[in-house]
C-alpha cells in the first residue's frame, strides 16, 4: 500500500508507512522481549510487515513502539503484536497508538476484530474490546513451538 497516514504529537509520530517501519526494533522487541512470539525469525517478521497494516510509533526518528493489524479491510481485523519499548512505557503512548489504528479510515465498518491479549485487557477495554461471548464457538489450530530452535 503506497497511501499512508500518519499523525504527529509534539516529538512523536505515528505512520503506516511500512518503509519507515525498523525491522531491527519490531524483530528484536518480538523475538527476545515478547512472550507470543520468542524466537521469531527476522524473515518471518519481515514478510508479516509486508502483508499487514502496520503502525510504527517514533520519538523523532527512533521508533518506539509498533501494531500490527491483519486485516482484508472489508469484514474483519485482527490486532497482533503490539507493543511500546520498556523505557517509553506508563506515558500513553499505547493509548495515543490504539487511537490511531482504530481511526484508521480503511478499518472503519468492520464486523468484527480481534486479538489476544495476557496483561493488557483494561487497554483494549476502552476501544470497545470485551471477553468472547461464545468461545465454545471458536476454534483455532495452533503450534505453540513454530518459533523454536
Amino acid at each position: 500500500m503506497d497511501n499512508f497516514l500518519s499523525w504527529t504529537r509534539g516529538e512523536f509520530s505515528i505512520t503506516t508507512d511500512n518503509k519507515k517501519i525498523s525491522l531491527d526494533v519490531v524483530h528484536a522487541f518480538l523475538a527476545h522481549e515478547s512472550f507470543w512470539a520468542k524466537n521469531i525469525s527476522r524473515h518471518v517478521v519481515e514478510r508479516s510487515i509486508e502483508h499487514s497494516l502496520c503502525f510504527g510509533l517514533f520519538k523523532n526518528d527512533e521508533q518506539i513502539g509498533y501494531a500490527r493489524v491483519i486485516t482484508d479491510r472489508a469484514t474483519i481485523a485482527y490486532l497482533s503484536d503490539v507493543f511500546v519499548l520498556a523505557a517509553h512505557r506508563g506515558q500513553g503512548h499505547s493509548r495515543w497508538l490504539m487511537e490511531c489504528l482504530v481511526s484508521h479510515p480503511d478499518l472503519q465498518g468492520l464486523r468484527r476484530w480481534v486479538l489476544l491479549t495476557s496483561d493488557a485487557h483494561g487497554l483494549y477495554e476502552k476501544f470497545g474490546f470485551t471477553a468472547i461471548d461464545s468461545p465454545e464457538k471458536w476454534m483455532q489450530k495452533f503450534n505453540a513451538n513454530v518459533y523454536a530452535k
